[in-house]
């Protein structure tokens, strides 16, 4: 199952996911976020599971690298596909990270989940990130820096907007991975995400998975929509 669509679960509650997803014939990859596992904990995780469907755990692990090292050996178990952290923490934190999720492999059995990073949010402009953050520059610079940081530390991928995808494939390599978010048809409203791209420019711009959620969510026919948008990005 070589899904490359992603679509994100933004409900608060069981019953919203599991009727969501009754609209589904075959299995997705699922984004399950802070709302929804905040909400119903991880055994959402295992009830979406239980169902065939891939999960990429978005909860952008954040802290001192025993904490998140921890917190990643527990959610390694879980049995997702894709979990991530913010590059912000440090190469130290990511390589804590890492180490959580091999331990939780090698207790649980489970293939160990493909590990990313966030550079900067896609609803970060360039004003709020240089007086806000206090990084000078502009995004792309930012991004890059994280994204190479990333890599040596040993993500698999980092989480970007369309927009720096081509540019972080040149300086980390085509295997390295560019999940990219903000993505809405082309009719769709780009609501609080700045940094925003169709499935199509996603595609031209190198994007390894893209991340959707109104588009398909909130559609009248969302299986026909899911599939529409992954035959037009694969």
């Amino acid at each position: 199952m070589d899904l490359k669509t992603i679509i994100a679960l933004d409900f608060s509650t069981r019953e919203e996911v599991m009727s969501f997803l009754d609209e589904f014939k075959e299995p997705v990859y699922a984004k399950v976020g802070m709302e929804l596992f905040y909400s119903c904990g991880s055994s959402i995780v295992e009830d979406i599971k239980s169902r065939g469907h891939k999960i990429f755990l978005d909860l952008k692990l954040h802290d001192i690298p025993n904490t998140v090292k921890g917190g990643l050996k527990n959610l390694g178990k879980l049995g997702v596909d894709m979990i991530n952290v913010h590059c912000a923490g440090g190469s130290e934190m990511i390589k804590a990270g890492l180490e959580g999720l091999d331990i939780a492999s090698e207790e649980s059995g489970y293939k160990r989940p493909l590990y990313i990073g966030v550079t900067q949010l896609t609803s970060t402009s360039q004003d709020a990130m240089n007086s806000e953050q206090g990084i000078e520059g502009d995004v792309l610079s930012s991004v890059l820096r994280y994204a190479k940081m990333g890599k040596e530390a040993g993500l698999d991928g980092v989480v970007c907007s369309v927009h720096e995808s081509e540019e972080i494939h040149k300086i980390c390599g085509d295997d390295f991975l560019t999940v990219t978010p903000g993505i809405r048809l082309a009719d769709d409203s780009s609501d609080d995400q700045v940094r925003i791209a169709t499935p199509k420019v996603a595609k031209e711009k190198g994007s390894s998975y893209i991340v959707v959620g109104r588009s398909i969510t909130k559609s009248k026919t969302p299986e026909a929509t899911y599939k529409h948008i992954e035959d037009m990005f694969s």
